[in-house]
């Protein structure tokens, strides 16, 4: 059976034009990945903790959540992308903390940022949630 690919109109104020879903988003993104610069050894360079990122660890990160309309991404290392979810919610990533200069502000995301600087590329940990976000539930 042949799955069907969808393009699904966005909200109004979301985005002019039409978003792709599916198989073809994945290429999109694939591409746009490729088409980054690879400054050391062909990895890319992660813009919070200026690490190379290994292929397998390299995650793209909204800089405003989708949820709040956003399109532009960041490429990161898996853990420092769980790291920056686990300390933030999506209205203060899409209200305070949409660049990755104002990501790098924080205090709890600059501890986060020297001690993975201290870590081998390909280093990756589970991230917990902060004790902030558990107790707003």
């Amino acid at each position: 059976m042949r799955r069907r690919q969808s393009v699904v109109a966005l909200r109004h104020g979301q985005h002019t034009g039409f978003a792709v879903t599916g198989r073809i988003r994945k290429k999109l993104i694939q591409a746009q990945l490729e088409a980054l610069p690879a400054p050391r050894g062909g990895d890319l360079l992660c813009p919070l903790c200026e690490r190379a990122i290994p292929p397998s660890q390299q995650d793209a990160h909204h800089l405003v959540p989708k949820s709040h309309g956003g399109v532009q991404t960041a490429v990161l290392h898996r853990i420092c992308h769980r790291q920056i979810h686990a300390l933030f919610t999506e209205t203060e990533l899409a209200r305070q903390y949409a660049t990755v200069e104002a990501l790098k502000q924080p205090e709890e995301m600059a501890r986060f940022i020297r001690w993975m600087q201290t870590k081998p590329d390909a280093f990756f940990e589970k991230s917990r949630k902060s004790q902030r976000l558990k107790s707003r539930r």
